[in-house]
């Protein structure tokens, strides 16, 4: 959580008689002129009140950024009800995906002219990618409102550890990478998947993320789970393919600032 901090990002703990029982953060979120928000008490604590505050807190201090609206992500009936209470409205839906790490082959062959590397090997690259490959890329998430992702945002804050790229003529038109769990090591994330649009349907997006299987299989991570727009559907597809099976979804919200319920 730390990792992440910045000027505009605040981070609340509720304690009740020395107890934390919960949390908040806000910051400025990918989607244009939002902010970003989420309110967290442990169960025993709900109905108290405290959400509530956290959440009044949250939303004046995304306010003060001159931001808007806000968003937040909620993933069951009560944190739903919670939210549309203070006139939150579902937006986008995201569906999470599930991969049990094996005994994975390497990746077959790729295109004439396309080359695979980590992106550790020439860490130039990845930055220098954001005009050329990233702008593409971000544009054509299937989400109801744009990104707004900056060059160092691009930089730091999208950039998998491993990050595979695949190149042609030493421009980056592919890539796809892992983010390991903090607390738990034998679990990652998915990193950006993307292929440039000129370079679609010649099966690299596969080659790339098989790829991440067989570093997964080598380097102890046992489980890899992703999170796809609902409007992603050939990701989906592709992730169906390669055994991931699909877990639950997560519901976006938003709201117009200031919070006045």
């Amino acid at each position: 959580m730390r990792e992440q901090d910045s000027g505009d990002r605040l981070l609340l703990l509720a304690v009740t008689d020395g107890d934390v029982v919960g949390s908040g953060i806000a910051d400025r979120s990918d989607t244009t002129g939002a902010g970003f928000v989420a309110p967290r008490v442990r169960p025993e604590h709900r109905r108290r009140g405290m959400g509530s505050a956290l959440l009044r807190v949250l939303a004046e201090h995304c306010s003060d950024l001159g931001l808007s609206k806000v968003v937040a992500g909620v993933d069951d009936d009560g944190s739903l009800a919670f939210a549309e209470r203070y006139g939150f409205v579902e937006v986008d839906r995201e569906v999470e995906q599930v991969r049990v790490v094996g005994d994975e082959p390497a990746p077959g062959t790729l295109p004439a002219g396309v080359d695979v590397i980590e992106a550790s090997e020439r860490p130039d690259l990845w930055a220098a990618s954001f005009e050329t490959f990233g702008q593409e890329v971000l544009a054509d998430f299937a989400l109801y409102t744009p990104l707004q992702i900056s060059a160092e945002q691009w930089r730091t804050s999208w950039y998998g550890d491993p990050m595979f790229l695949a190149l042609s003529d030493d421009e980056v038109i592919g890539c796809a990478g892992l983010n390991r769990d903090a607390d738990r090591p034998e679990r990652a994330e998915n990193a950006l998947t993307a292929v440039r649009r000129s370079w679609r349907g010649h099966g690299i997006a596969s080659h790339l993320k098989r790829r991440t299987l067989h570093w997964a299989a080598h380097h102890g991570v046992q489980e890899i789970y992703t999170w796809t727009q609902v409007g992603n559907a050939p990701m989906r597809r592709l992730n169906e393919h390669l055994g991931y099976v699909t877990t639950r979804n997560s519901i976006t919200v938003s709201r117009t600032l200031p919070l006045t319920a």
